[in-house]
């Protein structure tokens, strides 16, 4: 049986595209499967081993000391065929190259271009680090075996670099978050947003907007306490319900009593052609989606009539659209059963999957 190593030194070992898509698929496939990722135990799920790393105190620890972990423990999977995800990794898969290994890496996000508007990264750093993640993976990307990329802009500019780089979409697992027990008429005045709570994700507008409505914004994910502070001191708070981090079965009730999911992000760099996992999987639940009208978004979103598009700094046409979703009962049915309709069809786990079994299999069958 092929050996597989997946690490990564960023990403939870239960990811939703790490583990539950990409790993599940490759042991569904017949591939021996390790996980090495930041846990607190060794155990096995879904019949994949789990391989914990320390958690570090700060990120410039889990760039030198978590990469060398990581690095160790994958020698000692002695695996068949390696597979890393974030770009802080890259010394390692060239080691991991250097020693006649397979190596593939996963890139779930423009870097480069995410950079430019890291919170966290001091102003006048954000470009240097982004030139110099570029030149990084325009150096190594065509040594490895494959580069994964998760959207097709991110694709292209692999594929000019002349790597093997193929698009392997994250698009949702069909009927994972539709609940069919869940009339539309039961369905509670609600909006939701799933996902990272931040500035540049649109937490201020979203608040905003359900201020200037009659109805309720339901919010679940992880949100920075001094942003929370300054939401709160918002009008709109009022109508907020912030849930937390919640797991898979919740994020699936959450969206079965809501009539519409947003994703109200800010153009910056690495949004405006990005492919954001929450749209498809509020499609994919049946709800319609109140979106920035990004083009690559409008064609998405506009192309299937499963939304609306806004202005992601216009509160007030984002509160629009929630009354317009709101009180509009049965078009807002029929948004949501064309969104499910297109990811059925076309915007699916299962198809994407074939994408990446056959770039294994391509490596499996090589000497």
């Amino acid at each position: 049986m092929v050996k597989v190593c997946i690490f990564s030194s960023v990403h939870p070992p239960f990811d939703i595209r790490i583990f539950h898509k990409e790993a599940k698929s490759l042991k569904k496939a017949g591939y021996d499967v390790t996980l090495i990722a930041q846990h607190d135990k060794n155990e096995i799920v879904d019949g994949i081993r789990i391989v914990p790393l320390t958690k570090p105190r700060n990120r410039v620890l889990r760039m030198t000391k978590t990469s060398f972990q990581a690095y160790r423990k994958a020698l000692e999977t002695d695996a068949d065929i390696y597979h890393f995800h974030d770009p802080e990794l890259i010394p390692v898969g060239l080691l991991l190259k250097r020693l006649g290994k397979r190596v593939i890496y996963d890139v779930h996000e423009d870097v480069p271009r995410q950079n430019l508007s890291k919170a966290y990264i001091p102003p006048a750093f954000r470009r240097p680090i982004s030139i110099a993640i570029e030149i990084l993976e325009g150096l190594s990307a065509k040594h490895f075996d494959g580069v994964v990329t998760a959207t097709p802009f991110i694709n292209n500019r692999f594929v000019e670099l002349g790597a093997c780089a193929i698009n392997v979409n994250n698009y949702p697992i069909v009927s994972e978050l539709f609940d069919n027990r869940k009339q539309w008429k039961d369905r509670e005045k609600t909006i939701c947003y799933v996902g990272v709570i931040t500035r540049i994700r649109g937490a201020f507008e979203m608040v905003d907007a359900i201020g200037k409505t009659d109805y309720e914004l339901v919010l679940a994910g992880k949100i920075n306490a001094d942003i929370e502070m300054k939401l709160r001191q918002l009008q709109g708070w009022k109508r907020v319900k912030a849930l937390g981090l919640i797991d898979r079965e919740g994020i699936k009730a959450t969206m079965s009593r809501c009539v519409a999911g947003m994703v109200i992000f800010h153009p910056a760099p690495n949004h405006i052609d990005a492919q954001p996992n929450k749209m498809f999987e509020y499609m994919s639940a049946g709800i319609p989606v109140i979106a920035s009208n990004f083009p690559l978004w409008r064609e998405i979103i506009e192309g299937n009539e499963c939304g609306v598009c806004v202005d992601p700094f216009n509160t007030s046409e984002i509160a629009d659209a929630i009354t317009y979703i709101i009180d509009h009962p049965t078009e807002a049915h029929a948004m949501g059963r064309r969104g499910q309709k297109a990811v059925e069809e076309k915007y699916n786990w299962s198809i994407e999957e074939k994408k990446l079994t056959q770039l294994y299999q391509d490596n499996a069958s090589l000497p």
